[in-house]
This record gives C-alpha cells, sequence and structure tokens, in this order.
C-alpha cells in the first residue's frame, strides 16, 4: 500500500523553494473552478507533470471566501487518493510570493 503524501516538506526543500532557489517546474491556477473539474485538472496537469519529470509544482487553488475555499480544502485530500497518491510525495502551503495559502508547492514522485 502506498503511503498518503507527507503533508510537510523537508525544510531545506522548503526555504529553498520559497527563495526560489529550486525552481518550480510547472503550475496550475484552479481557482474559479467547480471542485469537479479542479479535479480533472489537476489530476491530468500531475500525471503530465510526473511524466515530463517535473520534481516541483505548484499549485493554486485560492483561498475561496472567508479562507475557507472548497479546492483549498479539498486538494489535499485529492492527493491522498487514486490516482494521485502514485504521484504526490508531498505538499505544503506555498510561501507568501508564490500565493502563500492559496498554493500548495507539490513534489512529484517520477512516473
Amino acid at each position: 500500500k502506498l503511503q498518503m503524501p507527507d503533508a510537510r516538506l523537508d525544510p531545506k526543500s522548503r526555504r529553498r523553494l520559497a527563495r526560489g532557489t529550486i525552481g518550480i517546474d510547472a503550475r496550475i491556477d484552479l481557482h474559479g473552478l467547480t471542485a469537479a473539474r479542479a479535479r480533472a485538472r489537476l489530476t491530468g496537469f500531475l500525471t503530465a507533470a510526473a511524466q515530463a519529470r517535473n520534481k516541483w509544482v505548484l499549485v493554486i487553488t485560492g483561498k475561496g471566501r472567508a479562507g475557507d475555499g472548497v479546492l483549498r480544502r479539498e486538494v489535499p485530500l485529492w492527493f491522498g487518493q487514486p490516482p494521485l497518491d502514485r504521484l504526490v510525495i508531498a505538499y505544503e502551503p506555498a510561501a507568501a510570493a508564490h500565493g502563500g495559502g492559496g498554493a500548495l508547492y507539490v513534489r512529484l514522485r517520477a512516473a
């Protein structure tokens, strides 16, 4: 059985992403989409990113009204479910420069 992705990146990688010394290989902006459309788009994006050997991607969920948006809440849950559980190693809210709580750094496993 595959493990649930770790919600935490290693601190060194997190710092380097925030500073920009690790490049983000790809990014997707889901905010404004319905949950169903966002999930389909995210699945396609992460599958393609893993196949392209991307290690680090940025997933922009938006914050939603009053900071409790559906995508902000749902996307981390999707990472633990098939097929994304095979692709995502770890994730964590992005630094303010990359969208803060409305975005996630995601570490991918090579497909």
